[in-house]
């Protein structure tokens, strides 16, 4: 009986060594990040600098921060100043604040007339340049935009870092997409 349990825990032990074989060799052979990025490893972002017709004193500094940390912290690349393997940079080219009205948000009043919920949408335009030098055809100059709606009710100086922290959000998830999961 002692000889079956040993040939069973052996029999496990041989399945558990193939098991972790096979993990290695699979994570050889594939990125489970699926990240398009294997022989980069440096990468320089430079500022963004707000160039937008309307200001908002703090963007550029927010935006530059943002995309660096989800480059740095989701990939395995090494932020440097000289000869960088990948170079991202570019410029805010938009700042805007305009209203607009849902109709989806409607009510009726008591005179059995509609009406509409007014809104007002934030829009934040990013011009980007990115430059790959070990791949440079992966290379490309882009306009990313997004927006995001809210209630008029409500002061732009209430939601407005809410707001951007959103949309800027939005728009650094498509270009870190773009450059990085090349789907």
């Amino acid at each position: 009986m002692n000889f079956n349990i040993k040939n069973i825990s052996l029999k496990q032990s041989l399945l558990t060594a193939m098991l972790f074989a096979l993990l290695g060799v699979l994570n050889s052979c594939y990125s489970f990040t699926g990240s398009s990025l294997t022989d980069e490893k440096t990468v320089q972002i430079n500022e963004f600098p707000n160039n937008a017709p309307l200001v908002n004193p703090a963007l550029s500094q927010q935006f530059s921060t943002a995309i660096q940390n989800r480059f740095l912290q989701r990939t395995t690349l090494k932020g440097t100043k000289e000869n960088p393997d990948i170079l991202i940079e570019g410029e805010i080219t938009d700042y805007s604040i305009t209203p607009t009205t849902i109709s989806s948000n409607t009510q009726t009043n008591p005179s059995g007339g509609v009406i509409q919920q007014a809104q007002n949408k934030l829009t934040i335009t990013v011009k980007v340049h990115y430059e790959n030098k070990i791949h440079p055809d992966a290379s490309f100059d882009r306009t990313y935009s997004d927006e995001a709606a809210f209630n008029s009710d409500v002061s732009l100086s209430q939601i407005e870092d809410q707001q951007v922290k959103l949309v800027t959000d939005r728009i650094i998830n498509k270009i870190f997409n773009d450059i990085v999961a090349n789907w």
